[in-house]
């Protein structure tokens, strides 16, 4: 079999390669692992060495007043969509490496998003076992479910199973992925039957840990929503699904859908009020929200909206941007796969679809004016489905090039690689430096404290295991520093779930199998 490579010196990292073995942990007696594929002795568990903090440097993010803590409140950390957090992440000492299936017998348990209660310092979490969505009280330390709560199924799900294209569902980024929670704690999430609900956790009078649902909005007065069910899997008609919801900065829950549509909700009187893009445009990325209004990216243009004063969306400006002539391998439609990043006070960034090579665009928030457009990765041999990360005048994108998802992935197979930092400078936008990291499909995210970029990698191998790493990189240098075995095998594939930094300076990645967790040790 082929021998892992040495990392090589860089700022943190050991000169010489090091392989250590991972700190035991006891396993809690409620919790299954994620099971291993073929090869997991085979392969190093730990490689590099620990890192030394550097921070990235730039004006912390903005607290929107009607989110929960930067950091800790959404699948993209904040209002900004910024994709960076606030608190250390691990360091790579003497690291602990924790898993937790969230499926049963063959199907899958992918934690696709994870967020923190500030109140019970407890794991919030949406989850996808087969047909079903479901939330998760989770406890951090030993990823055991405290309550659970079943979301309605998605109608792709049904109509992929009756037409056995599964690629129906594996492109649904609808049914409750894009949740947010709001400042008194509560999830906030738009599911698969076109009702935003709102969900508070706490102990019943028997001690029990549940969620309670404490506000329900139908929107299906608004949307259309002639979707498939099990009794009828090819309706006439229109089914429009929700695709993300988030707050504003005066307090109005926003909402847009899969096919344009675009809505607010008064939360104070159930007032809904709608704006539709121009027809054939779809959303299917979250939205950020700044200051001065919402950012919502579709697959021809980059949009920046604000409200009326009685609520109803209306367009700041419109900017298109080269969406390709088609959809290309490591994404899910043909347009940007990014949710849009605010940096700073004065941008917004996303990359495009451009057929030769990305770009990633910069644009001022006023006026939707490209400030900005650097190529990234090789020519015919890029494409992302994940956010920008976005800090100070920093941006990092990842190549997903080559990645459909996990079941067309072949054993020892992965996607092209890539990660490049680009930087807006006061003349335009210059690359900083490209990483040969292979991070098939995560949202990477960045610790600004430990100055880490984290990543989900996986190197092809001729002896096809399948070997998956944490890997962190050093956002100064782009230097890789230390990688930790997760896992080996399919279960272990992320499948487009991001990485999230807990404010207990832990790791959590969703995995096909469930979820799996990073810390440094004692």
């Amino acid at each position: 079999m082929p021998p892992f490579r040495s990392l090589g010196a860089g700022a943190g990292a050991l000169g010489a390669t090091a392989v250590l073995a991972l700190a035991p942990i006891p396993a809690s007696a409620a919790v299954t692992p994620v099971p291993d594929g073929p090869g997991r002795g085979l392969v190093p568990a730990y490689v590099g060495g620990p890192a030394k903090p550097n921070p990235l440097p730039g004006r912390p993010v903005p607290a929107n007043p009607f989110m929960g803590p930067v950091g800790m409140s959404s699948m993209h950390a904040d209002s900004y969509a910024s994709d960076t957090y606030p608190f250390p992440g691990p360091l790579g000492k003497r690291p602990v490496v924790r898993s937790a299936a969230k499926g049963g017998g063959l199907l899958p348990g992918l934690c696709s998003t994870v967020t923190f209660s500030k109140r019970t310092g407890l794991i919030l979490a949406q989850c996808t076992r087969g047909q079903n969505f479901t939330l998760r009280l989770i406890d951090p330390k030993t990823l055991d479910d405290l309550a659970t709560f079943q979301l309605p199924p998605r109608p792709s799900t049904v109509q992929a199973v009756v037409s056995g294209n599964l690629d129906k569902v594996l492109t649904d980024t609808s049914g409750g992925a894009y949740y947010y929670l709001d400042a008194q704690d509560r999830i906030v999430i738009a599911d698969a039957a076109h009702h935003v609900r709102r969900f508070a956790h706490g102990k019943d009078a028997k001690g029990k840990w549940r969620f309670t649902v404490t506000d329900d909005w139908d929107l299906n007065p608004y949307v259309p929503h002639a979707c498939a069910s099990w009794t009828n899997p090819w309706p006439k008609g229109e089914c429009d699904p929700v695709t993300g919801v988030g707050p504003d900065w005066t307090g109005l829950i926003w909402w847009a859908t899969d096919h344009g549509r675009v809505g607010t909700i008064d939360p104070r009187t159930g007032a809904v009020r709608t704006l539709r893009l121009p027809a054939g445009e779809e959303v299917e990325n979250s939205f950020a929200a700044a200051e001065n209004g919402v950012s919502i990216v579709s697959d021809h243009a980059l949009y920046q909206l604000r409200a009326a004063s009685d609520g109803t969306p209306k367009i700041v400006w419109r900017t298109p941007y080269d969406r390709g002539t088609a959809r290309k391998s490591g994404q899910i439609n043909q347009g940007s796969g990014t949710t849009p990043t605010f940096l700073g006070d004065r941008y917004v960034a996303i990359t495009d679809n451009a057929d030769d090579r990305m770009h990633v665009l910069v644009l001022r928030r006023d006026t939707g004016k490209v400030v900005c457009r650097v190529p990234v990765f090789g020519h015919s041999r890029s494409s992302t489905e994940n956010s920008l990360i976005g800090y100070g005048n920093s941006l990092f994108v990842e190549n997903n090039y080559g990645y459909k998802n996990f079941l067309e992935l072949p054993p020892g197979g992965s996607s092209v690689g890539g990660v490049s930092r680009v930087d807006v400078t006061a003349s335009g936008c210059r690359t900083v430096w490209t990483s040969p990291e292979r991070s098939p499909s995560t949202v990477a995210k960045v610790s600004v404290p430990s100055g880490l970029l984290y990543l989900y990698t996986k190197k092809p191998r001729k002896d096809l295991i399948d070997a998956w790493y944490l890997t962190a990189v050093d956002v100064q240098t782009g230097k890789t520093v230390y990688k930790v075995l997760t896992g080996t095998g399919k279960w272990f594939d992320n499948d487009w779930a991001p990485i999230t930094v807990g404010p207990d300076r832990t790791v959590y990645v969703g995995v096909l199998g469930g979820i799996v967790s990073v810390r440094d040790g004692s």
